[in-house]
């Protein structure tokens, strides 16, 4: 395992995350996250540290209302948010991380647009 340290473009948003040497990774096909750009990166809740203060943060909602998209209230940068397809995790965007070792590793497409009969293929990524 190794830690890694990340956040959003104007670092008032910095995180630290807890990772494998060559952690899985999707690119998912919803609506929000082509807009976005976001790749994921899933973890458990107890291997996601938020280092700046909450105040920072924006969340934004829609459909079920269980996935709490947080936005940094200054450059408007989602660099993680709790999903709906993990709830006790965090998905954490690759893009967002201080290194670009992500860029080397695997990345595997979800079918985000059916998410509904996809969404149990993820729920194991935020068990320790």
């Amino acid at each position: 395992m190794k830690k890694l340290q990340g956040g959003c473009h104007c670092k008032k948003v910095r995180f630290e995350v807890e990772v494998e040497e060559v952690p899985y990774i999707t690119n998912c096909n919803c609506s929000m996250c082509a807009m976005t750009g976001f790749i994921h990166l899933i973890v458990p809740s107890n291997n996601f540290n938020l280092l700046t203060n909450e105040d920072e943060l924006s969340c934004y909602q829609f459909n079920s209302k269980v996935a709490q998209h947080f936005f940094c209230k200054t450059c408007g940068i989602k660099s993680f948010y709790i999903p709906r397809s993990n709830p006790d995790g965090y998905s954490v965007n690759a893009k967002c991380l201080d290194t670009k070792d992500w860029q080397q590793w695997p990345v595997e497409d979800f079918d985000g647009q059916n998410w509904e009969d996809n969404a149990a293929t993820l729920s194991h990524l935020s068990k320790s």
